[in-house]
């Protein structure tokens, strides 16, 4: 069970926030665009930077990510297929996710069931 404040709010654990913010700045993105990806209130993250800031005594300085520490974030659109089934030579979508995992999809079925395992992915347990 999620642990929330008096007035209901899920309270996120600062090892937890933190991770955000450093995937926010590797990011490139957008506060909004973040926020929005990654399943928060985008006035949640602009707190949370914020403070991070004010914490770190500059408001100039921004981590500039090095290149052992990149993040690359793709968005992406799945529209319904005409069909029942696509078929293709070779698979339709192949991912390559954090410790040399390989995900490929060679249905159109099996997209909803990899973007669950992702979103599972995103909050480890």
């Amino acid at each position: 069970m999620l642990k929330t404040d008096v007035l209901g709010r899920v309270k996120t654990p600062a090892a937890r926030r933190e991770q955000l913010l450093d995937e926010f700045e590797r990011s490139g993105l957008s506060g909004k665009k973040f926020a929005e990806l990654a399943g928060i209130n985008y006035k949640t993250l602009a707190t949370w930077a914020q403070k991070r800031r004010r914490r770190h005594g500059s408001y100039a300085a921004a981590k500039v990510p090095t290149t052992t520490d990149k993040v690359r974030w793709l968005e992406a659109v799945v529209e319904q297929a005409q069909g029942s089934v696509v078929k293709a030579d070779g698979p339709l979508l192949v991912l390559h996710l954090p410790g040399g995992v390989r995900m490929e999809i060679g249905d159109v079925k099996q997209v909803e069931v990899a973007a669950a395992l992702l979103r599972k992915m995103q909050n480890p347990c």
